[in-house]
Formats: structure tokens, sequence, C-alpha cells
């Protein structure tokens, strides 16, 4: 059985095996849950189609959420990765699907909280723009998110994935990790580059507060999405190109965990403090809730 405490261990058990990470956890999850890796793997697989829907649905130009902050941004963002945008038309889709994704659970639609549901777009976008944009195989994409989960589960189980305990660090730094770590799988980059990825992305998040404007999951939630799936795309392509993380992965998180406590709780999902408190963000919350 795997331990998920390291993730410097676990790739160097798939390194020294000669196999991804997302093999290891597949063979992991079918003995402890006691089924074939058949079963285990179509289950991922109906996560996946999840996504998939999420990304349509959430793309829709009349989507809106209850509360009226959020919705057609994801469809605007569809539009705009048509004409040149400065991030290119890959980068720009990818936070298309992240954008439409967090929308459409603004919207109450269905999503698979990826590692959470205020970050539920960074994975997804990350993985069908793979498969849409790169042409990578279904039973890749679904492999990548093996992994994912793995790098995820350290993370919870060394440090945390609640904006109410560690901050958005928690939920988009968390969910741009193993974005980072799948992107990696999925371009061919072994466990150990997927492990730097981890890191770097973390390190890039670090610190960063959640403070939702009137308790909802939407504003600067949504946002934040796109942010994160860039993240993630940044740490793979340094990853990928050789560039190591000077902290190491599992050190990185220990500092994430730190970070987390050292917070102050107006920043740790209580709309306390942050956006949540400014002018505007007391006025919208006025407008919503009277």
């Amino acid at each position: 059985m795997l331990e998920y405490h390291s993730i410097a261990q676990l790739a160097k058990q798939a390194a020294e095996a000669g196999k991804r990470i997302s093999d290891l956890v597949l063979a992991d999850q079918a003995e402890a849950m006691d089924l074939p890796p058949e079963k285990i793997f179509k289950r991922m697989k109906d996560n996946l189609e999840v996504m998939r829907r999420a990304a349509e649905k959430g793309a829709a130009e009349d989507l809106r959420s209850t509360s009226g902050l959020t919705g057609g941004g994801g469809f605007r963002m569809t539009r705009y990765a048509e004409i040149n945008p400065l991030t290119g038309s890959f980068c720009a889709r990818a936070m298309a699907r992240a954008i439409a994704i967090a929308e459409y659970n603004a919207a109450m639609g269905k999503i698979v909280a990826a590692p959470t549901a205020g970050s539920c777009g960074i994975l997804p976008a990350a993985i069908l723009t793979m498969i849409d944009e790169r042409g990578v195989t279904e039973e890749a994409a679904v492999m990548a998110l093996f992994t994912a989960g793995a790098l995820g589960l350290v993370i919870a189980n060394e440090a945390s994935l609640a904006g109410a305990e560690g901050g958005c660090q928690a939920e988009c730094g968390s969910a741009a990790a193993m974005a980072a770590g799948a992107l990696t799988e999925l371009s061919g980059g072994g466990p150990l580059l997927a492990a730097e990825a981890c890191a770097i992305a973390i390190k890039n998040q670090l610190g960063l507060v959640c403070d939702p404007v009137a308790g909802l999951v939407e504003v600067p939630c949504v946002k934040r999405n796109a942010g994160g799936i860039m993240c993630a795309l940044a740490a793979a392509d340094m990853a990928l190109a050789g560039i190591k993380s000077v902290i190491p992965v599992d050190e990185v998180i220990g500092a994430m965990r730190e970070v987390g406590e050292a917070l102050p709780s107006g920043l740790k999902e209580t709309a306390q403090g942050g956006l949540a408190t400014t002018p505007t963000g007391l006025m919208l919350k006025k407008r919503i809730f009277g």
C-alpha cells in the first residue's frame, strides 16, 4: 500500500519502477478498495465526463449565477481565444475552460471538486485542453487524474485543501499543483519532473488569501481559477525545461502549511478581509443579502 505523505517518495517509487505515478496509484487504489483496476479507471473516467459537461455548459452565453455576480465569462473568453490573444490560443482556451467550469459551479451546476468547488476549474481545464488542443488520448488523460489525485492527497495530509483552514493557497494553489503534475505527465515528463512542477506551482501561489465577496464562491474565485491554470502551465513548462525547485516539494508543502496557519482568520474564507471588505465588496454583499 502507498503512503500518501511524501510526493518525493511517490515520485521516487514510480521512477525506480519505470512507471508513471498514476500507474502506482491505480494499482494501489484497486487493492485498497478490493476492486478490479478497470472498475477504478471507469470511475475516474466518469469524473472526466462530468468535467467535460461542466466546461461545455459553463461556456453558455446566458449563464448567470443566482447572485448575478458571475456568468458569461467562459463564453467571452472562448470567443476571445479565437482572435489572437496575448497568451496564445492554447492558454486562452485553457483559461476559458477554467472560467466556464468555475462559473458553472457558481450557477449550481454539477462539477467535480478538484480538489474543491472553489478551485474546480483548474485541473479539468488542464486535462481537457490537453485532449482538445494537443490530442492526448483519453486513457492518458484519465490516468493523469490519478497522478493529480495522489499529489492532492499528499497536500491534504501534510497541509490543507480548505480555504477556511489555509487560505486560497490551499484551494487554487493545491489545484494548480495537481494540474501542473498532470500536465507534466501528459507532456511526457517522468515522475520526478511532475514533482518539480508541483513544487513550483505551490511556490507561485504561496500566501494566496481566501476573501470571497459576500461569502460566495464567485468573486474573486472564478478569475483565480483562470490564474491557477496559467500558474500550472508555467510550472509544468519550467519543469519540462529542466528547471528545478530549489526547495524540495515536501518542504514547499510544509511551508504552505505554516503560511496557512499564520494567515489571520479574516483572510480564510470568512469574508472579513481582503476583497470582501472593500467598499465595492461590501456594497455587493448588501445588494445581494439586503
